[in-house]
């Protein structure tokens, strides 16, 4: 049998890593710490009961069929009321698509963007499935660098260099995964007078828009003036719910510019027939909600973020910058000659120690070599259970 070598060569290191996991646990029968995917849900984290009662009184009321390609209305006409409570934004809701979280939203995008030898900007390093999508449309993800000294801040003018008559669009990740950065206001309005010099669509992933420390996040938008653009969103994880698969595309132009973008998108959408309605139902109640799961939720993750931000730092050849948002950090490792790269430093430490963490390199094989991303979503016990064991570790390689 043929396979598509664009399918035979999908990767997404996030998942990939847990086969490794899986055979870690066969092998010596003990669980592994995962601390390698960002789901709350597999922690300490649970849905807010509101949300739950909502989905299962829509599923009571008969809301088990069908719902519009793009959405329910009430879905989406929720959603602009929280891009204006929350960020500040006038978006139109019938310039809207709901999608099966995010990661939809990026294979609509690529889908009607990228043509074979297509270039897209994406910042290095991003959450894969960006990277992954344009490589099976064909295309080519050209990363611009992010500036580890200075945060991950984007490099504006690697950015500028890198654009081309290949070149589709621009991706800007704020709040960033995996570097847990927050953009200033200065940096975007950069990005987006570039964008407007050449004629190019910003696309802005904002999912993590409410889960910031020391600095709030600017909204694109809010910056681009007369640039159109593109905005991904969802309940995933402000709202503790990423198996509910529920994400919102949005379109903000002034003339239209991004209809025909829009009309590709829905199309797509119109194939896969719906999201799930039920759940659309309570995702409208969670984005219409006060957010007052939040205090709690920040105060939690905060004390996690600074726990595992000294513990590594603290370890021998590993060194990180302290996140500014999200649930993510990105320790550089010194490699030295004990390892090859940072896939063969992570799968070394799975084997030794059973603690899981993803190669910096499955989120960009330039920007994120080197490096390793973890989750501080856990408890306190289990983060320091994980750091004590990647600290023995390390003093045993130590030269």
């Amino acid at each position: 049998m043929a396979i598509t070598a664009r399918a035979a060569d999908l990767r997404y290191a996030i998942r990939d890593i847990v086969v490794a996991a899986k055979r870690y646990h066969k092998e010596k029968g003990e669980n592994p710490l995962y601390l390698n995917i960002g789901d709350p849900n597999k922690y300490d984290w649970t849905t807010p009961d509101f949300m739950i009662s909502a989905l299962c009184k829509a599923a009571q009321k008969g809301i088990n069929g069908y719902s519009p390609s793009e959405g329910l209305e009430e879905l989406r006409q929720a959603a602009a009321e929280k891009e204006k409570a929350v960020n500040g934004i006038d978006i139109d809701p019938n310039r809207m698509i709901v999608t099966t979280g995010v990661s939809e939203a990026i294979q609509f995008l690529s889908g009607a963007l990228v043509n074979v030898d297509s270039e897209f900007l994406v910042p290095g390093p991003a959450y894969p499935p960006y990277i992954s999508y344009i490589n099976f449309f064909g295309g080519k993800p050209i990363t611009y660098r992010t500036i580890e000294e200075e945060d991950w801040a984007p490099d504006v003018e690697d950015l500028r260099r890198k654009i081309n008559d290949k070149t589709v669009g621009i991706l800007v990740i704020n709040p960033n995964n995996p570097t847990g950065a927050v953009y200033d206001e200065k940096v975007l309005k950069e990005i987006t007078n570039i964008a407007g010099e050449y004629g190019l669509p910003l696309i802005t992933d904002e999912i993590y828009d409410q889960l910031t420390y020391d600095k709030d996040q600017t909204p694109m938008v809010r910056v681009a003036k007369d640039v159109p653009v593109v905005g991904f969103n969802g309940i995933s994880k402000v709202y503790v719910a990423p198996g509910w698969r529920i994400g919102y595309i949005y379109f903000h132009d002034q003339d239209g510019e991004l209809e025909p973008l829009q009309d590709a998108m829905i199309r797509q959408a119109r194939i896969r027939i719906c999201t799930n309605a039920p759940a659309q139902i309570a995702a409208a109640a969670a984005l219409r909600s006060d957010g007052s799961h939040l205090e709690e939720m920040m105060k939690k993750l905060r004390a996690r973020r600074d726990l595992i931000y000294k513990r590594l730092n603290e370890i021998d050849s590993i060194s990180t910058r302290l996140p500014q948002a999200a649930f993510y950090i990105m320790p550089r490792i010194d490699l030295k000659e004990r390892w090859n790269d940072d896939t063969e430093f992570v799968l070394d430490v799975l084997s030794n120690t059973g603690v899981v963490f993803v190669p910096g390199a499955g989120f960009c094989r330039t920007y994120g070599a080197s490096h390793f991303r973890s989750v501080f979503l856990p408890p306190p016990e289990m983060i320091e259970e994980a750091m004590n064991r990647l600290e023995r570790f390390m003093e045993k390689k130590k030269v």
